[in-house]
């Protein structure tokens, strides 16, 4: 037999994420507090990226959000301002699933980010494991975009990024690669 039970209000206080409250992942303040510019944070995250849901693991997000635990599950809000987003990564051991809320996102797949996918209100992509992807808003305003990622627990600090992109950011200096060490590594050349 199946027991139900009831929340405390306490609980379901904790259980519940206002996007008012939501804070900036503090990974990205963390780097900012280290020196490096918004063009560098800029080539790897969305300009505003919200953790509603977290899991209580490593995890390149941060540890700050307002729901902790959901079964293997967090959820994330993206909002780029034209032109901006995330450069190809990959989640290692994880599904990464976008749904457009607002606006346009151009999406690219592949170890060069040569498929190319685009989102408008309401569509879905899910992209599985140990896939590149990287996404950027090509509408002319702000657009918002909600992640689920799924998978185990513990497997939150598994992205990796193609080797050319430590191009993009060894242009900022050294110190600045160093910067990045510990919120995800650089896959090896094929």
């Amino acid at each position: 037999m199946t027991v139900i039970r009831n929340m405390t209000r306490e609980e379901i206080q904790s259980r519940t994420g206002r996007f008012s409250s939501l804070k900036p992942m503090s990974t990205a303040k963390n780097l900012a507090d280290k020196g490096v510019p918004l063009e560098a944070i800029d080539i790897v995250f969305a300009r505003r990226l919200m953790p509603v849901v977290l899991e209580a693991a490593n995890n390149p997000f941060g540890n700050a959000s307002p729901i902790n635990g959901a079964g293997g599950m967090s959820l994330h809000l993206s909002i780029c301002p034209p032109g901006q987003g995330p450069c190809l990564h990959s989640h290692n051991s994880t599904y990464e699933t976008f749904i457009c809320l607002e606006g346009r996102w151009e999406f690219s797949v592949g170890d060069k980010g040569q498929e190319k996918l685009i989102l408008e209100k309401w569509d879905t992509f899910s992209c599985p494991p140990r896939v590149y992807r990287g996404f950027r808003n090509i509408w002319d305003r702000d657009s918002a975009l909600m992640t689920v990622i799924s998978g185990p627990e513990d497997a939150r600090d598994d992205v990796s990024m193609p080797p050319h992109i430590a191009g993009e950011l060894e242009k900022f200096g050294p110190h600045i690669m160093k910067s990045f060490d510990g919120v995800f590594h650089f896959d090896k050349p094929a």
